[in-house]
C-alpha cells in the first residue's frame, strides 16, 4: 500500500458556506500540533484556529479534527480542516498542503487504504459508492445496509461454510469408507445443496435490486401518433417531449427521471414502431425494441379511434387506451382509458402505476445489494456448486476441488482473493475525497 500522505476536498466542490478538506498519512501528530499552534491535542476534539502558511500568513479560520490511527475512516492518522468554502481559500490551502509534501489524492484512495488497513472490504465500498450515487430513500437504505456490513456477513457466512465443506471433504480422502461417520456423503452433499439455494435465491432478485439502484424503468410503446408523447409529459409532469399531429415525431427515445414514493424511476417514451424506410427513424425503432427488453414495466399504448382487433399483454405490461374522448368503447378488459389531452383517466393509471412499482420494489432494500460486478461472481459460485453436486457420485476430491473454487468466487466479492485490475474498477466507481 502506497504511504504517502494524501489530501482532497471531501465536500462539494464549488462556492459553500463550509469546504472539508480530509488528510490521510501514516505519520501526522506533529502536522496538527503545528496547524493548532499547541504542545498537546485530544484526538477527535475540535479545535477552531487561525491556519497559517509557511510564511506564517493567514490562509483562513478553519475547525480542525485530528483522528488517532487506527480509529479513523482509512485506519492511518486522518486531519479534517473544515474552512470557508471559498474555491481561493480552498486552493491556498492545497498549496500550503503540497507545500509541506502532501499530495492531491486520487478517486477512491482514501477508500483504498481504508481497505488495506481492514476497515472496510469491497462489498462495504461497493455499498458505498451507492450511497454516493443514491437519489432516493430506497436507494439510501439499500446502500446503506451495505456500507454498514451486513452483505458482508452473509458473503463471509458462505465462504466460511464453503471452507469448511472442503476442508471437510479432502480429509475424508484419507479415511476408508467404513472409518467414516454413517451418512457423511450425503450431510455434506445437503450442506453444499443448501449454499446452492440461497445463493441461487439472492441472484433471483437481482432484477429488483437493479431497479432500486438503478432505477425501475418503465417505457412508453405504441405505433406513431397514439398519443405516447403527450402521456409521457402528462406523467413528468412538464413538455419534455414534441407532440404533434405529424406521425413519427419522435425518433429517439426520451427520458426523464422521478421520485414516486421513494423509488427512482426511469420513464422514456419512444419511437412509434411502424415500417420506415427513413434511417433515423429505423435507428429509434431499434433503441424502442433495447427499451423494451430493458423495462421493468411497459405501457403499451393505443388510439381509441384506431384499436388492433387484437391485443397481447405480457406480464409486465399495461394496456393503455389514449383518446378515450374520441370513443364510447370500454370493451377491453383490465386495460386503462384516458385522454392525455385532457387528464381524463391519468390518476387512475398513476396509481396503477404506483402499485406495480410497490409490487416489484417493496422490501427489496433488505436483499443483498448485488451489482454487476457481485453478480458475476455469485454466479460463478453457484455454477461451481452445481457441478459439485451434479458430479458427486461419492467423490469427495471432486466437491471439495468445486466447492473451494465457490469459496474463491465469493472471496473476491470481499476483497480477500482478488486482482489488481479489480480493486481498480472497484475504487474507480468512487469520487476525489472518498
Amino acid at each position: 500500500m502506497n504511504k504517502e500522505t494524501i489530501f482532497a476536498l471531501s465536500s462539494g466542490h464549488g462556492k459553500s458556506g463550509v469546504a472539508v478538506i480530509r488528510i490521510s498519512g501514516a505519520k501526522l501528530k506533529d502536522t496538527f500540533l503545528k496547524f493548532i499552534n499547541n504542545k498537546t491535542l485530544k484526538p477527535r476534539h475540535a479545535y477552531f484556529i487561525n491556519l497559517k502558511d509557511s510564511e506564517n500568513d493567514l490562509i483562513d479560520q478553519v475547525v480542525a479534527v485530528y483522528f488517532e490511527s487506527p480509529h479513523s475512516f482509512t485506519g492511518e492518522d486522518v486531519i479534517e480542516i473544515h474552512s470557508h468554502g471559498a474555491p481561493a481559500v480552498i486552493e491556498k490551502i492545497f498549496s500550503y498542503l503540497k507545500q509541506l509534501g502532501f499530495r492531491m489524492a486520487t478517486p477512491g484512495e482514501f477508500s483504498r487504504k481504508a481497505f488495506y488497513n481492514n476497515k472496510m472490504d469491497l462489498a462495504d465500498i461497493d455499498g458505498l459508492a451507492a450511497l454516493l450515487d443514491a437519489q432516493t430513500d430506497a436507494q439510501r437504505k439499500n446502500a446503506l445496509k451495505s456500507m454498514i456490513g451486513q452483505d458482508s456477513k452473509v458473503y463471509e457466512n458462505w465462504r466460511s461454510k464453503m471452507i469448511e465443506i472442503s476442508a471437510y471433504a479432502a480429509a475424508m480422502l484419507d479415511y476408508a469408507e467404513d472409518e467414516l461417520p454413517a451418512n457423511i456423503g450425503e450431510k455434506t452433499l445437503n450442506a453444499t445443496k443448501r449454499l446452492y439455494k440461497e445463493i441461487e435465491t439472492a441472484l433471483s432478485r437481482y432484477a429488483a435490486v437493479r431497479s432500486i439502484r438503478s432505477g425501475f424503468n418503465i417505457a412508453l410503446i405504441g405505433k406513431t401518433n397514439v398519443g405516447k408523447s403527450s402521456l409521457f409529459n402528462r406523467l413528468v409532469g412538464s413538455a419534455r417531449a414534441i407532440v404533434s399531429d405529424i406521425p413519427g415525431t419522435t425518433r429517439d427515445v426520451v427520458s426523464h427521471q422521478l421520485d414516486i414514493d421513494g423509488y427512482l424511476v426511469n420513464i422514456s417514451d419512444t419511437a412509434g414502431i411502424r415500417s420506415s424506410k427513413n434511417t433515423v427513424e429505423q435507428i429509434g425503432i431499434e433503441r424502442t425494441k433495447a427499451e423494451m427488453e430493458n423495462a421493468d414495466l411497459i405501457l403499451q399504448v393505443y388510439s381509441a379511434d384506431k384499436l388492433p382487433k387484437k391485443i397481447l399483454k405480457s406480464d409486465k405490461s399495461l394496456i393503455v387506451i389514449n383518446k378515450s374522448d374520441l370513443s364510447d368503447d370500454r370493451d377491453i378488459k383490465d386495460a386503462f382509458y384516458i385522454s392525455a389531452k385532457t387528464g381524463k383517466g391519468i390518476e387512475e393509471l398513476t396509481f396503477a402505476i404506483k402499485s406495480q412499482i410497490h409490487k416489484n420494489l417493496d422490501n427489496c432494500e433488505s436483499y443483498l445489494s448485488i451489482n454487476e460486478r457481485t453478480k458475476s461472481l455469485l454466479t460463478d459460485a453457484k455454477n461451481e456448486l452445481k457441478a459439485a453436486i451434479n458430479n458427486f457420485n461419492d467423490n469427495y476430491d471432486i466437491l471439495s476441488e468445486h466447492v473451494r473454487m465457490a469459496s474463491d468466487a465469493i472471496g473476491k466479492i470481499l476483497g480477500t482473493i482478488t486482482t489488481a485490475e479489480v480493486m481498480d474498477a472497484t475504487f474507480s466507481q468512487l469520487c476525489l475525497g472518498k
